[in-house]
């Protein structure tokens, strides 16, 4: 399929193989953070997390950090920030160049996902790009990303991607990567081509956790926005060979290294305030992402 929104580009494709060429980053805390879509509060929240911390913590943006900063001063920032820290590209960044294909939003929405929701994903792009135009120097930094990294905590090693282990904008990291068991033989194989023992991703906007004993797959969801039902937290992967100081969402233990998802506490009433300010009632990212944000999506927590 090629309309714009739910087509995956060629470009898009590295697999697996790809993430072990590229050289581990030994490191003893990391903060895999996905989704923040423009989130200046949750930023916020995040570095003071940080600051919590015994040891110290290398963040990596694994994409799609900007979303609904559609404003000069706020999409600044927030690349700015993100830029002083270790970063791979999201679909949303990748298509932010002014010579990038035109295949909407990037994100390859599947066929279940309503045509409706890709429409408004592809407008809300298109606003997004023409604030991005007006900072060359940030689209310089954003070209200069890889789309995929590769980190060794303790005795694991990790791979970080936006979607999945083959591609920028895959969804095979998705909810139903714990139903489906056909994906099984495909995720161990990338397992080995990768060299790695761990995925960390993205993408999909809701989070996964799914533990093979040896090998895991985490996917943090959004962390600018909830990301179960009546939350209004976001979420991080936090992988460190120290236990997390604070609450955590789920989370398993690979020999000598812990892997959580950690909530991230903004503040709300902030965030409301500079999404309503560019993206009033009835404005695509309102309909689409308006519930969300103040409810929560239909996805329960995970028992305990």
């Amino acid at each position: 399929m090629s309309a714009a929104g739910r087509a995956c580009p060629m470009r898009y494709r590295y697999g697996a193989a790809a993430i072990a060429r590229v050289p581990l980053k030994s490191v003893e805390t990391l903060y895999v953070i996905g989704g923040l879509y423009g989130n200046l509060p949750a930023l916020d929240a995040i570095e003071a997390m940080c600051a919590r911390e015994q040891q110290a913590v290398t963040l990596c943006f694994n994409g799609d950090f900007n979303w609904f900063n559609v404003d000069d001063v706020v999409f600044r920032a927030i690349n700015e920030r993100v830029l002083r820290h270790d970063a791979i590209l999201g679909n949303v960044e990748t298509e932010l160049q002014a010579a990038a294909d035109a295949v909407g939003c990037g994100c390859a929405y599947p066929d279940e996902v309503d045509s409706g929701i890709v429409e408004r994903s592809n407008r809300i792009h298109v606003r997004l790009k023409q604030t991005a135009a007006h900072h060359p120097d940030l689209l310089a930094g954003l070209d200069r990303l890889p789309m995929f990294a590769r980190y060794e905590v303790g005795s694991v090693r990790v791979g970080v991607v936006h979607g999945d282990a083959d591609t920028l904008a895959g969804w095979r990291f998705d909810t139903s990567l714990t139903q489906d068991i056909t994906n099984d033989a495909w995720l161990q194989q990338a397992f080995a081509q990768a060299e790695v023992d761990v995925f960390a991703s993205t993408h999909t906007c809701l989070p996964v956790l799914r533990d093979y004993a040896t090998h895991a797959v985490i996917n943090n969801g959004s962390a600018g926005m909830p990301n179960y039902s009546g939350t209004h937290y976001g979420l991080l992967t936090r992988i460190s060979t120290q236990s997390a100081p604070g609450e955590t969402i789920g989370g398993v233990r690979i020999r000598d290294v812990h892997i959580d998802a950690l909530p991230i506490h903004f503040d709300m009433p902030h965030w409301l305030q500079m999404f309503d300010s560019n993206w009033p009632k009835d404005s695509d990212a309102w309909i689409s992402y308006n519930e969300r944000i103040r409810k929560g999506p239909h996805h329960p927590l995970p028992a305990r």
